[in-house]
């Protein structure tokens, strides 16, 4: 969350721009179409338990969703996989970061600008 928005305060105001943000932009993006390395453990010869992150494991999470068994156990009853996937493939992935650090440049305008304004 602090590497897309930064470090510095956000004033409670916007905590409604900011939660539209990141239901409308941040979070398809991070679940749609930023990939992410998962462990794959080895235990070697003495026991001890190796964390491997393997390229072929490197996925978005809704793909890792969708790979584990009995994955639709998962899902609300009223989401299915072809509504997600449709999601999934609405936009390319540079699309969606593009949209994604626009978005964001229009929040921290509205934020910034305004609380200056108003100080």
């Amino acid at each position: 969350m602090r590497k897309h928005l930064g470090y510095s305060h956000i004033p409670q105001c916007f905590a409604a721009l900011v939660n539209a943000f990141c239901r409308d932009y941040l979070n398809p993006y991070i679940n749609f179409h930023r990939p992410c390395l998962f462990a794959e453990t080895i235990t070697d010869a003495k026991g001890r338990q190796r964390k491997r992150y393997p390229y072929k494991l490197m996925m978005t999470p809704y793909e890792k969703l969708k790979s584990l068994p009995l994955a639709k156990q998962y899902l609300k009853p009223a989401i299915s996989f072809k509504q997600l996937d449709a999601q999934a493939k609405e936009i390319s992935d540079n699309e969606a970061a593009q949209r994604l650090n626009d978005a964001r440049a229009i929040l921290f305008k509205t934020i910034f600008n305004r609380s200056k304004a108003a100080a």
